[in-house]
């Protein structure tokens, strides 16, 4: 036996120290600069509250309009009780809820962690702190059992509104495929550009939402073996094979949910012309 050799644990280095040889910042600096464009564009998007809407198309960050300007008001304009002194825009009565279900998501949650509370920056790099960051009053306390991290477990909860607003937005693709003939003024079917732009952006939400782990652990029954439940197993199965492109489905979603906006919204605004297939 080798006798005069010691070992020790690695002590914690500071913010950014690292053994590694790679381009380790490059990972969070462009999920940070992806995040961060994204949610500006949808702030901007969701605050300015018109060109939303052309023909039979709907912005997805504007469905369901419950209330609004447009044909696809559900109940007419903005309610009367709404105060003057507070900003209105339809989005606002809808897009907590999808909202909320990405900012809890659990591939989400690693990503802006990494990205804007460095925590950590990466694999393998040190932290801006010595503890585990939480709650910002007592930072040596912070967990996910604490407020405000606490509040990531309605993820589970966001996934049912999520599910909701997948058959919304479904019904949104299908209303898309009917145009008012100005000759007649009647709904005949075509298909436009449009069309393909919000049917992709349910297909790109569907394949994110229906990989969420939480619809895993849900359609699995909560149980740890599932050999002997043939129907559960298979669903599990399902979810499973779309868990494993969660993180491409969570980006590509993302972005093309902001590009259904736009496209939208350059129509309204007479920018773009929306070319018909049929």
């Amino acid at each position: 036996m080798a006798s005069g050799t010691t070992t020790s644990l690695p002590v914690r280095g500071s913010f950014g120290q690292t053994m590694r040889a790679d381009n380790w910042w490059v990972q969070p600096v462009l999920v940070a600069l992806g995040l961060g464009v994204a949610v500006l564009y949808l702030n901007v998007a969701a605050f300015l509250g018109e060109y939303y809407a052309f023909g039979n198309y709907l912005s997805p960050l504007y469905s369901p309009e419950i209330f609004g300007d447009t044909p696809h008001a559900l109940f007419g304009p903005k309610p009367s009780i709404w105060p003057e002194w507070l900003p209105w825009s339809p989005a606002f009565l809808i897009l907590w809820a999808p909202a909320g279900f990405r900012l809890t998501c659990y591939y989400y949650r690693g990503a802006y962690y990494k990205a804007f509370l460095a925590d950590p920056p990466n694999c393998s790099v040190g932290e801006p702190r010595q503890s585990y960051l939480g709650v910002w009053w007592k930072p040596t306390t912070w967990n996910e059992q604490s407020f405000p991290l606490i509040m990531q477990n309605l993820h589970r909860y966001f996934l049912y509104l999520a599910l909701l607003f997948i058959a919304l937005l479904s019904y949104d693709a299908w209303h898309a495929l009917w145009f008012i003939d100005p000759a007649t003024g009647e709904e005949t079917l075509g298909l436009g550009v449009g069309t393909l732009v919000l049917t992709l952006n349910v297909i790109l939400l569907g394949g994110y939402t229906l990989g969420c782990h939480s619809l895993r652990h849900l359609v699995g029954g909560g149980l740890d073996v599932l050999f002997d439940k043939p129907v559960r197993r298979t669903a599990h199965a399902c979810v499973g094979c779309l868990n494993k492109r969660h993180m491409l489905f969570a980006w590509m979603s993302l972005y093309w949910v902001c590009f259904t906006d736009l496209y939208v919204r350059m129509l309204s605004m007479g920018i773009w012309t929306d070319w018909r297939i049929f």
